[in-house]
C-alpha cells in the first residue's frame, strides 16, 4: 500500500464501475498497478473482460432514454454539482492522479485537477447551449428546423499520459449532450478514471451514465469498439492503435473520434527573444516528462541563433530537478512505467549512431535508479529523415536541427506524417502570421507552447487523428443532426405530386 495515497482500501470491490458500483472483472487475468517512482506495488485488480464490456453497455443502454430526455438545464444542473464534487476533492485526485503515473504533486495541483474542474464546469454551461440551425422557410410550403440530437452509448478509449484530464475530455462533451458512455482507461493508470466516475455519481448523475471497464485493449478495448450497440467511439492514444481501432468501428460503421500521436515542431527564427524561446523548449519538451503528444520535440533554429539556443537548453535541461513525485520541489518525474523508460533509452542510444547527444541520454543513478526515471536529453546533428525526428518517442528528449530561410523553417516543420499541434517564435506579426497559416496543425501557438484552455478546440490533422476535444466544438462529436421539416399549407396535393400522377388525379 502506497502510504501516500491508500489504493487498495479504496478499490477494495474492484476496478470496474459498471452501473453505479464497483465490481471486479471476470477476464481471468489479473494487472499490478506500479508506482513508476519506486517501483512498488500499489494495486493489483482484475482486469475486465469481454463479458464486463457488455454489463457495462447494457447498463449505459439502460440509462440512455432517462439521460438523453433530460432537459438541457437538467444536465447542466447536475455537471455544475460534478464540478463542485471535485473541487472538493481536489487534493485526492492530486494524489491519486501522482501516485499511479509518477506526475510530480506540482503538476497534478496546479494543471491535471484544475484544468478537469474547469472543463467541467464549462460543460456545465455548455449543455445549455446544444444549437441547431433557427427555423426558417427554405421553401415556400415548408418551415424546416434541425434538431441536435444525442447519438446514443459512446464507448471512449483513453491513454495513460493524462489519466484523469483524458477522462474528462472524453466523458463531458458526451454526457453534456445527452450521451451515456463506457470508459475504458489505459490498464496501467485507471484510479483517477474511476474516482471520476463515482464522483459523477455522488453529484447525482445517474448510475449507468458514466461506466469504467478497466482492462487490455485485445479483451476489453478491442470488445468495446466494435460492440453493436455502441453508436461512437472516441479514442486518444498512438496512430497505430487508432488504425486499428478504425478498423474496428468501420465493421459496424460508428461515429468515430481520433486524437492521435503528435510530433510537434518548435520553430524559432532569427529575431525570436532567444530567451524565450529556450524557456518555452525546455519547459514544452519536459512538460509530463515528454509524455505528451503536443510536447515539442523537434525545434528548428535559424541560423543565426542555432548555436546560443543548443547551448541556453542544455545550461537549463541540467537545472531540472528529478525527484519524489510527492515532493513540491520536484520538477520532472519519472515516466509512467520502466518499459516506457526503456523504450525512450532505445530511441536516444540508437540515435548516437548519427547524431550527437548534448546532454541527458541516460537514466540516473542512486535512490531514483527503483524508479522509472530518465534524464532531460537534448539531441543535435540528426538528419530529418531519422527516426529521433521523425517518431513519437514520448519522453523527455528534444532534437534541434537548424534552418537557413523562412521557406526551409516552414518546410522542415511540415515534414512528418503529423499535425497535432506546432509553435513559432519571432517578434515579427508577418512572420508570425505566415506560421499560423502555413503550419500544418490543429493548434499553432506563438511565442508559446503548451497551453490549453477549456473554452478552445483540440484535435488534430493527417495522421494525428480527426475531431474535436474541448470547446462546444466538441458537441459536433457527440451529436447527430436531424433535419425537420414540416407542410405550412394544409393541403393534400403536394405540387411536386406532378411528378409522379402527372396531370391525372391521384386514386
Amino acid at each position: 500500500m502506497d502510504q501516500r495515497f491508500d489504493v487498495t482500501e479504496r478499490f477494495a470491490d474492484g476496478a470496474q464501475y459498471i452501473g453505479g458500483r464497483l465490481r471486479p472483472g471476470t477476464s481471468g487475468r489479473t494487472h499490478t498497478i506500479v508506482d513508476p517512482a519506486t517501483g512498488s506495488e500499489l494495486l493489483g485488480y482484475a482486469l475486465a473482460g469481454p463479458a464486463d464490456v457488455d454489463d457495462a453497455v447494457a447498463a449505459a443502454e439502460r440509462a440512455l432514454p432517462a439521460w438523453a430526455g433530460a432537459t438541457p438545464g437538467e444536465r447542466s444542473d447536475a455537471l455544475h454539482r460534478f464540478a463542485g464534487v471535485l473541487a472538493g476533492r481536489a487534493e485526492e485526485f492530486a494524489r491519486a492522479e501522482s501516485a499511479q503515473s509518477g506526475k510530480p504533486i506540482r503538476l497534478t495541483t496546479e494543471f491535471d485537477v484544475p484544468g478537469t474542474v474547469d472543463n467541467t464546469s464549462f460543460f456545465a454551461g455548455a449543455a445549455r447551449h446544444l444549437e441547431g440551425r433557427s427555423a426558417g422557410e427554405y421553401s415556400a410550403d415548408h418551415t424546416s428546423y434541425v434538431r441536435r440530437e444525442p447519438i446514443g452509448v459512446v464507448g471512449s478509449v483513453a491513454p495513460w499520459n493524462y489519466p484523469l484530464q483524458m477522462a474528462a475530455w472524453k466523458v463531458l462533451p458526451a454526457i453534456a449532450a445527452g450521451n451515456t458512455v463506457v470508459l475504458k482507461p489505459a490498464e496501467l493508470t485507471p484510479l483517477t478514471s474511476l474516482m471520476f466516475a463515482r464522483a459523477a455519481a455522488e453529484a447525482g448523475i445517474p448510475d449507468g451514465v458514466v461506466n469504467v471497464v478497466s482492462g487490455a485493449g485485445r479483451d476489453a478495448g478491442e470488445r468495446l469498439v466494435g460492440h453493436p450497440s455502441v453508436a461512437m467511439v472516441s479514442f486518444t492514444g498512438s496512430t497505430p492503435v487508432g488504425k486499428r481501432v478504425a478498423e474496428l468501428a468501420t465493421q459496424t460503421v460508428k461515429r468515430l473520434h481520433l486524437e492521435l500521436g503528435g510530433k510537434a515542431p518548435f520553430v524559432v527564427f532569427d529575431d525570436a527573444d532567444l530567451e524565450a524561446a529556450v524557456h518555452g523548449a525546455v519547459a514544452g519538451s519536459l512538460i509530463n516528462t515528454g509524455q505528451d503528444c503536443t510536447a515539442a520535440t523537434r525545434a528548428y533554429v535559424q541560423r543565426p541563433l542555432y548555436e546560443a539556443f543548443v547551448s541556453g537548453v542544455a545550461d537549463l535541461m541540467a537545472t531540472v530537478r528529478l525527484g519524489d513525485p510527492f515532493d513540491p520541489a520536484t520538477d520532472l518525474g519519472p515516466l509512467v512505467s520502466h518499459a516506457q523508460r526503456d523504450r525512450v533509452a532505445g530511441f536516444v542510444d540508437r540515435a548516437r549512431a548519427y547524431a550527437t547527444v548534448v546532454t541527458g541520454g541516460a537514466a540516473p543513478g542512486g535512490e531514483l535508479a527503483r524508479g522509472a526515471y530518465y534524464l532531460p536529453t537534448l539531441i543535435t546533428g540528426a538528419a530529418q529523415d531519422s527516426e529521433v525526428v521523425q517518431a513519437e518517442i514520448f519522453g523527455p528528449v528534444l532534437a534541434v536541427l537548424p534552418f537557413d530561410t523562412d521557406d526551409e523553417g516552414l518546410a522542415l516543420a511540415n515534414d512528418t506524417p503529423y499535425g497535432l499541434a506546432a509553435s513559432a517564435w519571432s517578434r515579427d506579426v508577418y512572420r508570425t502570421g505566415r506560421a499560423t497559416r502555413e503550419l500544418r496543425a490543429g493548434c499553432v501557438w506563438i511565442n508559446d507552447h503548451i497551453p490549453i484552455i477549456s473554452e478552445m478546440p483540440h484535435g488534430g490533422y493527417r495522421a494525428s487523428g480527426y475531431g474535436k476535444d474541448m470547446s462546444a466544438y466538441s458537441f459536433e462529436e457527440y451529436t447527430q443532426l436531424k433535419h425537420v421539416m414540416l407542410d405550412t399549407t394544409g393541403t393534400a396535393r403536394k405540387d411536386w405530386h406532378r411528378t409522379v400522377f402527372g396531370g391525372r388525379p391521384p386514386g
